[in-house]
């Protein structure tokens, strides 16, 4: 069952996962539940558990741009939606598009590639 028209990736959100999976083996399939669950839920469902957040600094009015706090990796045993990966992807909602932006672990950087966000979609 396809929830979005399209789900696609920028090159640099490969490059991401690709290195991310060295360290948590099931990232891939967690980011499929992960959109099947979470975004079908927020977005067309209009329910929101507090877990995906719209990116208010970038000021970019469409498509918008959002950071998923609360994603469940299996590779982090006992850590649930708390497990510290971050998902940034922008949503084109006229066209019920998701774009994969970025996926990085809080533990190895604090925040979202603004500039990599700005270079995609300006203002």
């Amino acid at each position: 069952m396809r929830i979005f028209s399209k789900v696609s990736r920028l090159p640099e959100f490969n490059k991401d996962i690709k290195k991310l999976l060295k360290k948590f083996k099931t990232l891939e399939n967690d980011l499929e539940t992960f959109i099947k669950n979470e975004l079908n839920l927020y977005h067309k469902l209009n329910i929101d558990n507090k877990g995906v957040f719209q990116i208010p600094s970038l000021q970019i009015i469409t498509p918008g741009v959002y950071k998923a706090k609360k994603f469940a990796c299996r590779s982090l045993k006992g850590k649930g939606v708390l497990s510290g990966i971050r998902v940034i992807y922008a949503y084109f909602e006229k066209e019920d598009r998701i774009e994969l932006i970025e996926i990085y672990f809080k533990g190895d950087k604090e925040s979202e590639d603004k500039e990599r966000i700005l270079k995609y979609y300006k203002k």
